[in-house]
């Protein structure tokens, strides 16, 4: 919804400006659809050039992410510690057979079925399963700083996977002001070849070249960049759910008291989405 709001008002601030200064708007909006088409074109191709199907896809994706906003909220987090908890304490007090059926099938479990929305997060789901699907193989003789490396791993290999759409747009971005160019000098060479021309269709023409280079730095560094920062704000606070995960699991672990495992996990949460500790502490008692 605020980038909606952001685009409005940046059109409005750069068009509406260049009116109120004495701008003619009209050949500046004579021009934009030719030079996008140039500017546009030469983008679409370089991006195809520079990237799979598959990072185009989720470049598609990233830009939806924008105007959804992050996928979890304060809820999800509770559940999530909620979820991780009922499993450590299950590997606790019942012993690793008792866990095995939930980590080795996590579709068929009925804990993580409590929690739907987290279940259909494949990452989530993984990383949970995976981990403890370890400690049970191991019968607990694991060393716990081993195990946190596996989690950092796992987490930075999904991080780098999901980033892929900011790094798609942040090149377009630094790209956009040279196609811009691009448009500008086939504009000068069109001027150039009618140099017979008396000096008001010249001067009509030389500005619609420069509307090239215009159209190129907004996009750039008014849209296309600003989209980019907002993927990876989103992407990183998405990503915020899993370093949960592994608190919860590498503090249980270690044989730290609830208390402290609680604050380890709330300890990574933004403030917005972060629960107190008696909404956590009662939740888990209650369940």
């Amino acid at each position: 919804m605020f980038a909606a709001v952001g685009f409005v008002v940046l059109l409005v601030m750069v068009f509406g400006g260049f009116a109120f200064t004495g701008g003619a708007l009209g050949p500046v909006m004579e021009a934009i659809p030719h030079e996008l088409i140039i500017i546009g074109g030469a983008a679409v191709g370089a991006l195809i050039i520079g990237n799979s199907a598959t990072e185009l896809k989720a470049m598609g994706g990233g830009l939806l992410k924008v105007f959804k906003g992050p996928k979890y909220k304060k809820q999800d987090y509770l559940d999530v510690i909620f979820l991780v908890s009922k499993l450590m304490k299950m590997l606790r007090t019942e012993g690793p057979i008792a866990l095995e059926p939930h980590v080795e099938d996590p579709k068929s479990s009925a804990l993580f079925a409590e929690y739907p929305r987290l279940a259909a997060d494949h990452t989530l789901v993984n990383l949970i399963a995976d981990t403890l699907r370890l400690v049970v193989v191991s019968s607990g003789t694991l060393d716990v700083h081993a195990v946190e490396d596996v989690m950092d791993n796992a987490i930075k290999t999904h991080h780098h996977e999901v980033e892929s759409p900011h790094t798609t747009l942040s090149s377009l971005a630094d790209a956009l002001p040279a196609l811009g160019i691009v448009a500008a000098v086939l504009g000068i060479v069109k001027t150039m070849g009618s140099i017979d021309k008396p000096p008001s269709i010249l001067g009509a023409m030389i500005g619609s070249a420069l509307v090239g280079t215009f159209m190129g730095v907004l996009l750039a560094y008014g849209m296309v960049s600003p989209l980019a920062n907002r993927v990876k704000q989103v992407i990183d606070a998405d990503g915020a759910i899993y370093h949960v995960v592994k608190q919860i699991i590498i503090a249980s672990l270690h044989g730290h008291p609830q208390p402290l495992v609680i604050e380890a996990a709330r300890s990574g949460i933004a403030h917005k989405n972060q629960p107190g500790f008696a909404e956590v502490f009662d939740g888990l008692r209650g369940r």
